[in-house]
């Protein structure tokens, strides 16, 4: 009778349709080896290994089919990569998604004759016990609908966010930015990450025609990295809000340490109360997937209506390519049941279509999807390389998550699987004056951008400029 391992290739490589191009090592220590695609004329490193420790593995994917059951393995220690991790997840995109993105569902599996005979000798391989409870860092889901209400978004936003904020520093660096970073030269990505994440801030600064008396809301703040750049750099007022008392509580303790308490505040508040507008500036970097499909047009007619009148929004969003029938969307199952519970990715032109039914007029939108795998490759680097340290801060399992969801994300935006965009949007005048240069992306050379229109100044803004300001505020 064939190994374990034979058996198992043998059932992916049938339901795959193509061969598997990494190595297979199972729980009774059988191997089976790649078959070469080509003659063997000069030496190869050795293929990735895919190494199923035990039995269970198999019984979390008969059990649940596709993603879910793989990750289940991957997060509870049953199955690991030696080797190239990115290579392996690659290789696996087809036996984990069906055309459209996901996982066929039971009944179109049923039906399949040669799945339920793959199902069957899966069924052999794996014992005849029940499925194995969920790893204890999987959340627990309930059948309601993903509503976000406050309450549900304070309970996603803590089980994504309070991870640790030692944790987060170990993969994010010192600049604690949890967005894609931003290179000028392809050939410095391979570099200085902490430099591609201040040109990020800068360039989402200058979008936004930051400088001295602009009062900027920064919605999901994060560990205040924004907000702290805006008001370094460029002299604004900001207040930032986030959900998350960890990171709250390390912004506030980064804006003390800076000196710019007298510039920034940083709140635990949900952006739906926030109400001292008007602010003449909204960045959200990263957060509007959060916010939910049924939700969006409320976010985004409440971000307008906190702008002043010639205000901008800058909208930093990941996004998922559009489907031939939309509404066979569904949550990604293992980010939403180990990463980001609710959250919802739409297509691009979606958002900008929302946001215009919101009252806002869309000027510029760039797409960054190549930085955001850089950056990845960056997060996934840093992880692996204090790997011990990391599994100390929160579990191993946890540790696991994170590597698993940073790798498959950064093929996934490689593959234009997923892009990542950031709008420009303004609340314009009355008049129609938007206050924007005629060539908008100025912003990307070394001048200054455009200051916004000359309007009055919420109550508790700066009103005068710094004395090193040349520039007049506006009146």
């Amino acid at each position: 009778m064939p190994s374990a391992a034979h058996r198992i290739r043998r059932l992916a490589e049938r339901h795959l349709d193509a061969p598997l191009p990494f190595r297979i090592r199972a729980w009774d220590g059988t191997e089976s080896d790649p078959s070469p695609t080509t003659p063997d004329r000069s030496p190869a490193p050795p293929p990735p290994t895919l190494v199923i420790r035990r039995r269970r593995a198999l019984r979390r994917l008969l059990w649940k089919p596709g993603e879910l059951g793989l990750a289940r393995g991957w997060v509870s220690g049953e199955i690991e990569v030696e080797g190239d991790l990115y290579a392996v997840l690659e290789a696996l995109a087809g036996l984990l998604h069906g055309p459209e993105g996901r996982a066929p569902g039971p009944l179109a599996l049923l039906r399949d004759p040669a799945v339920r005979a793959a199902a069957r000798e899966l069924a052999a391989l794996a014992g005849p016990l029940p499925p194995p409870r969920p790893p204890r860092e999987e959340r627990h889901r309930t059948r309601r609908p993903h509503l976000h209400t406050r309450h549900s978004d304070r309970r996603a936003v803590s089980h994504h966010y309070d991870v640790g904020n030692d944790f987060y520093g170990l993969v994010l660096g010192p600049s604690m930015v949890y967005s894609c970073a931003y290179w000028d030269d392809p050939a410095r990505a391979a570099g200085d990450l902490e430099g591609a994440q201040r040109a990020k801030l800068e360039l989402v600064a200058r979008k936004l025609g930051l400088r001295p008396g602009v009062r900027l809301l920064d919605v999901g703040c994060g560990w205040g990295s924004m907000a702290l750049h805006a008001a370094r750099e460029h002299g604004a007022a900001v207040v930032g809000v986030t959900l998350s008392r960890e990171q709250a509580a390390h912004a506030r303790e980064r804006v003390a340490r800076a000196g710019l308490s007298d510039l920034v505040e940083i709140r635990l508040q949900d952006y739906r109360d926030v109400h001292d507008g008007p602010y003449d500036a909204v960045s959200s970097i990263g957060m509007a997937e959060h916010v939910g499909a049924d939700r969006y047009l409320e976010y985004a007619r409440d971000l307008h209506d906190l702008l002043r009148p010639g205000g901008r929004l800058l909208n930093h969003q990941i996004s998922r390519r559009p489907r031939g029938d939309e509404s066979a969307y569904r949550l990604d199952e293992f980010i939403d049941a180990y990463v980001f519970p609710d959250g919802e990715l739409a297509p691009v032109g979606t958002t900008v279509g929302v946001l215009e039914r919101a009252g806002f007029e869309v000027r510029d939108l760039e797409s960054i999807r190549e930085h955001y795998a850089l950056t990845l490759r960056h997060w996934v680097g840093n992880l692996e390389a204090g790997w011990a340290h990391a599994a100390a801060l929160t579990s191993p399992g946890r540790a696991r998550v994170w590597r698993l969801y940073m790798a498959a994300s950064a093929l996934s935006f490689e593959r234009n699987r997923i892009g990542v965009n950031q709008i420009l949007a303004v609340r314009t005048t009355g008049s129609g004056a938007s206050g924007l240069p005629l060539r908008t992306r100025s912003w990307t050379a070394d001048a200054l951008t455009a200051a916004p229109p000359a309007v009055p100044h919420a109550p508790g803004a700066r009103e005068e400029p710094a004395p090193d300001d040349p520039l007049p505020l506006p009146r």
